[in-house]
């Protein structure tokens, strides 16, 4: 885990190192330059090529400011104030965004817009427009944005595919870093593959040296030929300022994103496993044979899931998905939720120490009515909004599919289910020696007063029991 990685909003281009520029020349050949021409090596063709599709986003909200002195009944008592509307106040953030469609589809960092009433869009010409959230995506961090009453087509940005990138490879970035005006930086991809960042759910990052700073998150990486290969989400900074290391959003994750939104989905489609995947430790390597740690252990199987039905089985070991190597569960989430829906995926496992292949349907998880609610009156759930377990919601929030119960989807700060300890992913299974299998049960449950209340919940994949005052 990398400490203080801030948000950093840049276009970041991938460009291939110019090697026709210099005739394909050995890197150990040397000689005079001969014409201007063999000296000037520019990246302004790439710039001016890109440039266009690279836009500024600002986003405000408004917040109320509360006065912690309003709190003290004495303090309300003497000085009036309290009883009636609070001040309000505007929150602005600045990030960039990409157009990848020319009718005015943006993509950006979801932290950029979280929570915005609104959206403004300025593109490299100065002019500003109106613009929608079609889509947001926590776990990717990632959110989609459309110009309002846009009458014009847009220049674009075309996906690359981000696995052909190779460490070294020359980059760009191209943003608004601390709202100075559009930027450009140059460096090289540092490392691919980052996995221990800690920023979204699917960790799987490029990492580059080219200065990337706050203002730039949501902006591009792009190639040589101008293409994205990613989108800017993060630096690791002691300072608050570039240091050298930032990292990217792989574009064929982005590309998943985009698809959704084109679609007019208000959620990500991806394909569902149906198993439960661990990491692989040192000591399972041993007892495993193997040289290192490497791969997914499956540690269970949703019966009639892709996975069910494909042959998968407990203790399984996956190292490849569509002959792509798989190093870890990180890698396996990235390869398998960017494989396209409607086809099937190869996994390659090794099953008693051989190698086995197995056809996997590349299926959305079922959502079978969430009937989310958010629980109010005098308990322990106070604020908690939760929702009925399905496929669709156990994939989401990473817990095991074959638990029944009611899951905590969302904590309001002030809730009392925050204070007394509840956790987003929690699945309420009793209370009170009543079973809760939906979120009527719960809304009952907890209609009915109680001093002591006696909880079971399965937190982690470990069940606990819990006894709170009333």
């Amino acid at each position: 885990m990398f400490p203080n990685l801030r948000a950093a909003a840049t276009l970041t281009l991938c460009a291939t190192l110019l090697s026709a520029a210099t005739g394909g020349a050995l890197a150990q050949d040397r000689r005079v330059p001969v014409s201007p021409n063999e000296i000037r090596l520019s990246y302004a063709p790439i710039v001016q090529r890109v440039q266009p599709a690279v836009v500024n986003v600002y986003a405000a909200k408004t917040v109320q400011v509360r006065n912690p002195l309003m709190e003290d009944p004495l303090f309300r008592r003497f000085f009036g104030g309290g009883g009636g509307p609070q001040p309000e106040q505007m929150q602005r953030s600045l990030g960039s965004g990409v157009m990848v469609d020319s009718s005015g589809l943006v993509v950006t960092n979801n932290h950029v817009i979280e929570g915005a009433d609104q959206v403004k869009i300025s593109l490299a010409d100065k002019r500003e427009f109106e613009a929608e959230i079609v889509l947001k995506d926590s776990r990717t961090d990632l959110a989609v944005l459309r110009i309002k009453d846009g009458k014009e087509k847009f220049p674009t940005l075309d996906f690359a595919n981000s696995d052909d990138l190779l460490v070294g490879d020359v980059v760009l970035a191209i943003g608004n870093p601390f709202g100075v005006g559009q930027t450009v930086t140059h460096g090289i991809v540092s490392a691919l593959a980052r996995t221990q960042v800690g920023i979204t759910d699917y960790q799987f990052f490029i990492q580059t040296d080219a200065a990337i700073n706050p203002g730039n998150s949501g902006g591009a990486l792009v190639d040589m030929t101008g293409k994205l290969v990613g989108i800017n989400t993060a630096i690791f900074s002691r300072s608050g300022g570039s240091q050298g290391i930032g990292f990217a959003i792989p574009a064929n994750m982005v590309r998943v994103v985009v698809a959704s939104a084109k679609s007019g989905g208000k959620a990500v489609k991806r394909p569902w496993l149906g198993a439960r995947l661990q990491s692989v430790t040192p000591e399972i390597a041993e007892t495993l044979g193997l040289k290192a740690p490497s791969g997914a252990l499956v540690a269970s199987v949703t019966p009639g899931s892709p996975a069910a039905r494909a042959g998968l089985k407990l203790s399984d070991l996956v190292v490849a998905v569509d002959g792509q190597k798989i190093e870890d569960i990180n890698a396996f989430d990235y390869r398998f939720a960017t494989r396209p829906l409607g086809g099937t995926a190869q996994l390659e496992v090794q099953r008693n120490g051989k190698p086995v292949t197995l056809t996997v349907p590349l299926e959305t998880a079922p959502d079978t009515g969430r009937d989310e609610v958010v629980i109010s009156g005098r308990s322990p759930f106070q604020g908690a909004k939760v929702a009925n377990s399905s496929p669709a919601l156990a994939d989401e929030l990473r817990l095991d599919s074959s638990i029944e119960g009611v899951v905590v989807t969302e904590l309001a700060d002030d809730a009392t289910a925050a204070s007394v300890g509840f956790q987003k992913g929690d699945i309420i299974l009793a209370v009170n020696n009543q079973k809760i299998a939906k979120t009527s049960d719960l809304q009952k449950a907890v209609r009915e007063p109680s001093r002591i209340w006696r909880i079971v919940l399965v937190r982690g994949g470990q069940q606990l029991n819990v006894t709170l005052g009333g």
